[in-house]
């Protein structure tokens, strides 16, 4: 059998990069994304070196670009058995001050993008009646906090669409994973960007300054061990070593200590509000019951 075909987006560096290598290091066969190959050179030519394949590809683009992209990526080994929507990035502040451009633009790289290249490269998928979907979240998409609302927003909205797309594509054999890092050394907290009206001067001292100002620090501090991370959801997509056993077996896949915890106190916070929804419905039921 020949080995497996992976697309990956965001290969210029951090997981997308490392992913990548990952895999070319077990002998799968590798297209990856870069936004700007003139700062991605030296990334790039490790991929290729390795014996990947790299196009430029900008999520940002409209529709009709990214789709015609992908598929050209498609068309270089005939398939691909893992497609794997990294690339992201985050824009931090409060969202009262957030322009239209700045959404719009965080809309397109971290929603829009990765939908778009689902759509170019669900046809061939059906096609081969199998395929995995790899959808890469954020402890962000399930608990945000101040200051990151507009990059869990979009996290979340993600996710949703990954637990539609997992309805609806079960009939064709083909599987979503949703990946929710918590908080590893990466290049995300370098590369995040902000308000370019700057934050305001009423937010001084508030919950939201303090975040950003708190996550600007913690570049190239953060307690998660990128390797581990890369290599654990290697198993799980590829269906080896440990992780491999639940491959094909979940929608989420959540990892990191602190992602853990954090979407554990969601779900407790989710549970006691559901538990007051239904102490009111019970009320209202018991209204039209008389």
């Amino acid at each position: 059998m020949s080995s497996p075909v992976w697309f990956i987006t965001g290969t210029s560096n951090g997981m997308g990069l490392d992913l990548a290598l990952r895999a070319l290091e077990a002998r799968h066969r590798v297209v990856g994304t870069v936004r700007n190959p003139d700062r991605s050179a030296e990334n790039m030519k490790k991929v290729t070196d390795a014996g990947g394949k790299i196009i430029v590809l900008d999520l940002e683009e409209s529709r009709e670009s990214i789709i015609s992209k992908a598929r050209e990526a498609e068309a270089i080994y005939g398939h691909f058995d893992y497609v794997v929507n990294n690339a992201a990035y985050s824009l931090l502040g409060p969202l009262e001050h957030f322009s239209e451009e700045e959404i719009h633009k965080q809309y397109k790289a971290n929603v829009f993008g990765p939908l778009w290249v689902i759509q170019a490269l669900l046809p061939g998928l059906r096609q081969h009646k199998s395929g995995l979907i790899v959808n890469f979240s954020s402890v962000a998409g399930q608990n945000t906090n101040p200051g990151i609302g507009a990059y869990g927003s979009t996290k979340a909205a993600l996710e949703q669409m990954s637990e539609a797309l997992s309805l609806e594509l079960a009939d064709f054999n083909i599987q979503i994973l949703i990946i929710e890092p918590g908080i590893f050394r990466t290049n995300f907290f370098g590369a995040i960007q902000t308000a370019a009206a700057g934050m305001p001067e009423h937010y001084n001292g508030t919950a939201a300054a303090k975040a950003v100002s708190h996550m600007k620090q913690m570049s190239g501090k953060q307690p998660g061990d990128p390797k581990k991370l890369v290599d654990k959801v290697f198993e799980i997509i590829s269906g080896q070593g440990e992780a491999g056993k639940l491959k094909d077996k979940v929608l989420r896949f959540a990892i990191g200590a602190d992602a853990l915890q954090r979407i554990d106190t969601k779900q407790q916070k989710l549970l006691q509000d559901l538990a007051f929804s239904k102490q009111s419905e019970d009320a209202i039921s018991t209204k039209i019951a008389e």
